[in-house]
């Protein structure tokens, strides 16, 4: 059987691969291979410059050569180093063969060729290579969608600032709120977290088999080997790799960073969850309608139908993120003494657990351009619920010392459907100044907002 979409064994790369285009360059295993070169080759024009006798600084066009193989890295190049791969059943020291291979017929680079890969251990350039595979998923995808989905939010937080909508909570009648103030509260949970994502440094070690430069000065023993890996690491590209540098570490980095990185990563999709939920059961409650899409079938028998599917859709997808993303960060910072391999199957997943946030970022997207406001249906509960109003009749109650205000209101509304005229009854018995009466005989479900409007319009 062919590979197709339709035969894949993941949905990302079969139902789904069109919606994760943008994803697949940079943490596939293609992607992968084209940051080992990366790696390889900025260290092997910073070798050049260190200053050593035996390796003389590199020439203008042997420079950008080298680039070049970094720059143009295709599909073709990832597919020769798998060929190579197929013999030395390394895939690190395939990359090292494939760089060298590039370097025939070009004297300069033949004869320096044994300085790719010089003294590092293959989890060196691993290491940086899942950092700059992450940075650029950060940079390029996630950052991006979670920015596109908080814009989303912060225009529907304002136009809908001053619509009124019962509040539920245990699922029961509550103090009215508004759609735009419910809809800040997640903008702003999502902001918090999408900045915690942000500001996680991305950490790259270079130091050899066990953490401490034994080969390295092995070769040159009086060479500051230590400032040397800082430069290369922390150098923005393209003469580095513009990642933070990890000074101690066993043969591995520590992935404490991604473990961060992944548990901010999730607290931002349990947002999402909590908020596709919410969507789900408001338009459940008709309070948004969704927008047609021609040709669209809801149910194969119940003509009627229109499903929330892409608020379903997230938040399955949101959840795989999650379990992935979970098992990454608890799993990872783990290893066996100075390593074991456990974590190098498990970090071949990281596509795996951004892509299907991805996924689930986009339905978001697409699921809340459909959604429209039926204020008609938000007004219809607001007036069928008098009893919410119970709650500033109390308050005012017991400002002007009425004993057993709480109790009155509750014997009079718990459980029971109130109307106005009652609840005016109620109103114009009481014990306290008429314009404070009059105050609570203009309030309605719908004008008792708080502050709702102003602290969504704020946002």
């Amino acid at each position: 059987m062919s590979l197709s979409t339709v035969s894949a064994l993941s949905p990302l790369d079969g139902r789904y691969a069109s919606k994760l285009a943008a994803l697949r360059p940079l943490m596939s295993e293609q992607g992968y291979m084209h940051r080992r070169v990366q790696v390889e080759v900025a260290w092997f024009i910073a070798l050049s410059d260190a200053g050593f006798a035996e390796f003389k600084p590199l020439t203008g066009g042997a420079r950008k050569y080298l680039m070049g193989l970094v720059a143009n890295f295709s599909e073709a190049d990832a597919r020769a180093i798998k060929e190579i791969e197929k013999t030395t059943n390394h895939d690190v020291k395939a990359v090292e063969y494939w760089i060298k291979s590039k370097f025939e017929a070009r004297p300069e680079l033949e004869s320096a060729a044994e300085f790719v890969h010089f003294a590092c251990t293959s989890e060196d350039i691993n290491n940086t290579s899942h950092a700059l595979q992450i940075k650029a998923a950060r940079e390029n995808v996630i950052l991006p969608a979670l920015d596109g989905l908080l814009g989303t939010l912060r225009t529907m937080a304002h136009d809908f600032a001053a619509v009124p909508m019962l509040a539920r909570t245990h699922g029961q009648t509550a103090s009215p709120t508004t759609v735009g103030k419910e809809i800040a509260n997640v903008a702003v949970r999502l902001s918090k977290a999408r900045e915690k994502i942000a500001g996680v440094q991305l950490l790259g070690k270079m130091n050899g088999a066990v953490g401490n430069y034994n080969a390295h000065l092995s070769a040159w023993p009086d060479f500051d080997w230590e400032a040397f890996s800082a430069k290369v690491v922390e150098t923005p590209t393209p003469l580095g790799l513009g990642l933070t540098f990890q000074p101690y570490s066993t043969q591995i980095e520590p992935h404490d960073y991604m473990a961060e990185l992944f548990d901010a990563l999730a607290r931002a999709n349990t947002i999402l969850v909590d908020f596709a939920r919410d969507v789900w059961g408001y338009i459940s409650l008709g309070y948004f309608k969704q927008r047609l899409k021609k040709g669209e079938i809801g149910s194969s028998t119940m003509p009627h139908k229109v499903n929330p599917i892409d608020f379903e859709n997230a938040e399955g997808n949101l959840g795989l993120s999650n379990a992935l993303l979970r098992h990454l960060s608890e799993k990872l910072p783990i290893s066996r003494w100075q390593r074991d391999l456990t974590d190098s199957t498990v970090l071949r997943n990281l596509g795996v657990a951004f892509g299907y946030a991805t996924l689930a970022y986009a339905s978001l997207a697409t699921g809340l351009s459909k959604l429209e406001l039926n204020e008609e249906r938000l007004a219809a509960d607001l007036d069928a619920s008098w009893e919410v109003l119970a709650e500033p009749i109390q308050t005012v109650m017991r400002r002007y010392g009425v004993q057993g205000a709480y109790e009155q209101l509750k014997e009079a509304t718990r459980g029971k459907t109130v109307s106005a005229e009652a609840l005016h009854a109620l109103i114009n018995g009481l014990p306290v100044p008429q314009d404070e009466k009059d105050r609570l005989l203009a309030m309605t479900p719908g004008s008792y907002i708080g502050k709702a409007a102003e602290l969504a319009r704020r946002l």
